[in-house]
């Protein structure tokens, strides 16, 4: 047949065949909705070496990005097993900060991002296949509990680690259309053991920021895989033992309730902060959660122990830049905003104490022993005795990290626009970014620049530098790959 006669589908002419079995979806597998569903084929059949390109066509005939956005996520959900809930996973894990990424670009580098996604899901789809070929099944339908039993349900699963009960009641819950009492549960569950270093946590509140973008309509694969990667364990089910990563939240389920009522009403004092910091410098996981119910029931509010927490967790970053120290960062940004979003009075309780108690385990896998204090690290001025420029501390950063936090430090403290350092911190990641920890780590940074009081703020950020991109760093090649495409 002539191309003429496909009259308005001609474009297909330039698609590459796609079998009738390529898209074909086994019934066994979890659906989407119809309007979705064809993209997310489109983003699981296609190569790694097309898939941009065939993006690139999408959205030049209308797909929104929206749309894109939503079908790299539940792609991710339904091909990349979510256990352990890191490693591969990340692909899933790191779309709400390409999201946030893309949110602060500016217009022409706007897409850079969810390409990076993209690209991330193929990379994270062949490694699933090598490893089993996961694929999230369609839920069993006659046990999904009713809208009013789908809470307890869930709860009761979760504490026994049932998964079979928890996958079912997720389903409800997410049909039940109760967003916030949902969102309360996976918060309290998210935190309540210390597996994973954190990554639990993160799922939860990046995979509710979606939610809040792409629609509860999509919300019920999330829920499921949610569930799965909460109930993740190594041996023994942990209901029925006493694992160090299931002693906090036992013990700080019961310790929250000593703190006094009016708890969210105390004072900001400065010097709690620096007392909270030594704290968790020095203090065992116990020790730390119940310093926070001390410093609240002598009277301050829950901003200055949040502050330490922030401050404490990129301390640890600068002493020993690597993955353990960095996800204290990112745990700390994950649990913070559930604290901020939650709505359950106990949950929030229950999340600042477990923040306080996870950050001592860091500490301690880590390897952090002593090292350079946040509090204490000077500025250092610029080339020309002045303050440096955000171009001089992005040339340096690559060969000289500690140099461009402290030149970073002298930048803020001289007045410097931190704006214009996140612009520039931003757009290095996504031009020289090649792992989803990066990502994901700019993201937090930026954002918990914000939420921590101003005086720390310049320290903190400054701090963060350990692991943003220095501008001599080659470009990914992802970078010339996505604006071709688009």
């Amino acid at each position: 047949m002539a191309a003429g006669a496909l009259g308005g589908l001609g474009f297909l002419s330039h698609l590459p065949r796609l079998s009738a079995e390529e898209a074909k979806v086994d019934p066994g597998m979890v659906r989407f909705l119809p309007e979705i569903e064809p993209l997310v084929r489109l983003i699981e059949t296609t190569s790694r070496e097309r898939l941009l390109e065939e993006i690139g066509m999408k959205i030049r005939g209308g797909t929104g990005y929206r749309e894109i956005l939503t079908a790299v996520l539940l792609a991710g959900i339904r091909n990349i097993q979510p256990r352990p809930v890191g490693f591969k996973f990340h692909a899933v894990l790191v779309v709400n900060s390409a999201h946030l990424a893309s949110q602060n670009s500016a217009d022409a580098d706007r897409w850079l991002p969810l390409f990076w996604a993209l690209d991330q899901f193929k990379s994270s789809q062949a490694r699933d296949v090598k490893e089993g070929d996961w694929t999230m099944e369609a839920v069993f339908e006659p046990s999904i509990p009713s809208a009013d039993r789908a809470a307890a349900s869930f709860a009761s699963g979760m504490d026994a680690w049932d998964l079979g009960c928890a996958d079912s009641a997720a389903a409800g819950l997410a049909r039940g259309g109760a967003t916030q009492a949902a969102f309360d549960l996976f918060c309290r569950f998210g935190a309540r053991d210390y597996r994973d270093i954190g990554h639990k946590a993160i799922y939860v509140a990046n995979s509710w920021r979606l939610l809040q973008t792409i629609g509860w309509q999509h919300s019920e694969p999330v829920l499921r895989s949610l569930a799965y990667a909460l109930l993740a364990h190594d041996g023994k089910n942990p209901a029925e033992g006493d694992e160090l990563a299931d002693r906090p939240g036992r013990k700080n389920q019961e310790r929250l309730k000593e703190i006094r009522a009016t708890w969210n009403g105390g004072e900001n004092r400065p010097e709690v902060a620096a007392e909270m910091l030594a704290a968790l410098r020095g203090g065992t996981w116990d020790e730390t959660s119940a310093k926070v119910v001390s410093l609240i029931n002598a009277g301050s509010g829950p901003q200055p122990v949040w502050d330490a927490m922030f401050q404490f967790a990129a301390e640890l970053l600068m002493r020993k830049p690597g993955i353990i120290s960095l996800h204290a960062c990112t745990t700390t940004n994950a649990l913070h905003y559930s604290f901020r979003n939650a709505a359950n009075d106990e949950t929030r309780r229950f999340l600042m104490l477990q923040c306080a108690s996870f950050l001592p385990l860091f500490r301690d896998d880590a390897g952090v022993k002593d090292g350079v204090a946040i509090d204490g690290f000077e500025p250092l001025a610029g080339e020309s005795g002045g303050a440096p420029g955000v171009e001089e501390i992005f040339a340096g950063l690559a060969d000289d990290r500690m140099g461009a936090a402290r030149r970073t430090l002298a930048f803020l403290d001289a007045g410097g626009d931190p704006r214009a350092f996140a612009a520039a911190a931003q757009r290095l990641i996504y031009l020289k970014g090649t792992d989803s920890h990066d990502y994901k780590f700019s993201s937090a940074l930026l954002e918990d620049f914000h939420v921590v009081s101003p005086a720390f703020r310049n320290r903190f950020l400054a701090a963060g530098v350990h692991w943003l991109k220095g501008s001599t760093l080659p470009d990914s090649p992802l970078v010339a790959r996505s604006r071709a495409a688009i």
